[in-house]
């Protein structure tokens, strides 16, 4: 009488029992693959982050982040910081703010372009009626700097500015020194985030993922969330200057 038991890591097919179920022949691998592809992805994610291919990637996405707001600049840069804050790697982080500031004044450069060169490219953006558009225009020209630097730590300030700035004519020489000076400073801002994460990721590639990826949602939504309710008392603080008056 033969054996027809199957051992550990055998299939039915594999034990001459004739030819099984697809489903089967899953159940008794295993469901190892899943697991072993997060690993992966896992560890293709660190590896990216030690890579120098990194920072001109970085660069490349802040920059384009400017005019198309889109992308995950921001939780690349604060998890990549994070994880060289907690690897203690001070050249990696003056590479990241390298990065950060070159990606962000070609970003800016780009955008004060667009608007000063087209009516059309970025209209919305900078003719919106929300509060931050009104508040840059108000500004831009008295002091840009304000304007600017302000406005960058806003959601959507950064695009709202810069082609606000190219589109109502302040000049190339005064925008550049300003938007230099917002650009170190949103620089510093992320790394010093990156700071604050660094020690709870302990270097470890996926909590520094997680950690950019939560940040920057706290982050969006701590701003957003001012916004409504700066929008909230607006008008009761209109209402009570009219009883006032009356």
């Amino acid at each position: 009488m033969s054996d027809n038991t199957l051992t550990q890591g055998d299939t039915p097919s594999d034990s001459g029992a004739g030819v099984c179920h697809p489903v089967v022949v899953l159940l008794c691998r295993g469901w190892a693959r899943p697991e072993g592809v997060n690993v992966d992805l896992v560890a293709g994610y660190g590896t990216f982050l030690h890579s120098q291919w990194m920072f001109p990637l970085l660069s490349a996405m802040i920059a384009v982040d400017a005019p198309i707001p889109m992308l995950p600049s921001e939780t690349l840069l604060m998890s990549a910081s994070a994880l060289a804050f907690g690897e203690h790697k001070m050249l990696t982080v003056l590479a990241l703010f390298l990065a950060a500031l070159i990606g962000s004044a070609a970003g800016d450069l780009v955008t004060y372009g667009l608007g000063r060169s087209s009516h059309r490219v970025l209209s919305r953006s900078v003719d919106a009626g929300c509060a931050l558009s009104t508040w840059v225009r108000r500004h831009l020209h008295l002091r840009p700097g304000v304007a600017l630097i302000g406005a960058r730590f806003m959601p959507g300030g950064r695009l709202v500015s810069t082609a606000a700035a190219g589109r109502y004519g302040l000049p190339l020489r005064r925008f550049l020194p300003w938007s230099l000076a917002s650009s170190a400073a949103w620089s510093c801002y992320m790394l010093l985030i990156g700071l604050l994460l660094g020690p709870l990721t302990g270097g470890n590639p996926l909590l520094s993922l997680l950690a950019g990826v939560v940040m920057a949602a706290l982050t969006a939504g701590g701003f957003g969330l001012a916004r409504r309710i700066q929008a909230w008392r607006r008008p009761a603080r209109a209402s009570k200057a009219l009883v006032g008056v009356a």
